[in-house]
């Protein structure tokens, strides 16, 4: 039976791109004769009945923002079955037939449970900066923030070298060192700290004694906010301080700034894809699925896989790192 209305919403933290996938969806469904709405707010919008019909001009024009036009929140209402239940009496309202997610763990999580309940189709795009999500080498916005946060650091360097100081950089990744450790090598660090790892403070002194006996008279070191080195970025300096009393130590912490801007060509290739497979896959009847991609081909991973899956570090990317900072 062919599918006739598809919802699309976006939840959880933004991320570059959002806009690009939620563009895609909506044209692809007005190809293939689909009325689409957009919920706002994630899945609050669903309880709250905020659903209004997107059209082709409707998207116009967003390809190139951050952020996301349906906006985004987290629901502690949609957690409880009452609320779940409210969702859904508005999914049958407005005749929805299936519901792309547009976020990350936490968003395919609130789907997973509510297609369990209601037997809704639910298909999820992975749109997170922390690239976080097995199942695909990239998420959506994961490479817009790493320019970003290259970018940013490359400003810190001029700084440094010009007055001779260590600095401490903090980048997003509460779980996952993703951003750190590729930003990191991009940008020459000294030394990159991050979750996967915790190889202690005493590694990172040694490294810092090592660059100084070399020369070094400027040093960035990259830290993923989930490091275990110390309490947290402000802390770790300042054990380092006792080390080096000679040494101007400063910390700079990106944050939010990592998950804003226009999206990169890649993010919006991405999104793109996503986007129309996220459509196609509901039209075949697929459910239950995220979209991803690796070796630049789209694939499709269970929710739950991609929710409880390992992803993993690089490791040749640490060892590329180890040899530069010499």
């Amino acid at each position: 039976m062919k599918i006739k209305k598809i919802a699309v919403l976006t939840s959880g933290g933004d991320s570059p791109g959002m806009n690009t996938a939620l563009r895609a969806v909506v044209r692809t469904c007005a190809y293939n004769n689909i009325d689409c709405v957009g919920v706002s707010r994630g899945f609050q919008g669903l309880i709250n009945d905020d659903i209004k019909t997107l059209k082709t001009r409707s998207v116009r024009g967003i390809i190139n923002r951050g952020g996301t036009m349906l906006y985004s929140a987290r629901s502690d209402e949609f957690r409880t079955k009452e609320g779940r239940r409210k969702a859904f009496e508005n999914v049958k309202k407005h005749n929805i037939e299936g519901i792309v997610v547009i976020g990350g763990d936490g968003s395919f999580t609130g789907g997973m449970i509510f297609q369990k309940e209601f037997d809704i189709p639910v298909i999820g795009i992975p749109g997170t900066i922390d690239n976080d999500l097995f199942g695909t080498t990239h998420t959506l916005g994961y490479d817009t923030a790493l320019n970003t946060v290259m970018e940013a650091i490359d400003k810190i360097r001029d700084t440094a070298i010009s007055h001779d100081r260590l600095f401490f950089v903090e980048v997003m990744g509460r779980d996952a060192g993703h951003i750190a450790l590729n930003s990191g090598v991009a940008i020459g660090a000294q030394e990159i700290l991050i979750p996967e790892q915790n190889n202690g403070i005493e590694q990172l002194i040694d490294s810092l004694k090592e660059s100084k006996k070399n020369g070094k008279t400027s040093s960035i070191v990259v830290v993923a906010e989930g490091d275990r080195t110390g309490e947290n970025v402000f802390d770790l300096a300042k054990n380092v301080e006792k080390e080096f009393p000679k040494y101007e130590i400063r910390v700079s912490v990106l944050g939010h700034m990592q998950r804003g801007g226009s999206p990169t060509c890649f993010d919006r290739v991405l999104g793109t894809k996503m986007g129309v497979r996220a459509v196609e896959s509901l039209m075949e009847g697929i459910s239950g699925k995220m979209i991803g991609i690796d070796n630049g081909k789209i694939m499709l991973t269970s929710l739950k896989k991609a929710i409880k899956g390992e992803t993993r570090i690089d490791p040749e990317l640490i060892r590329v790192s180890k040899i530069m900072n010499i």
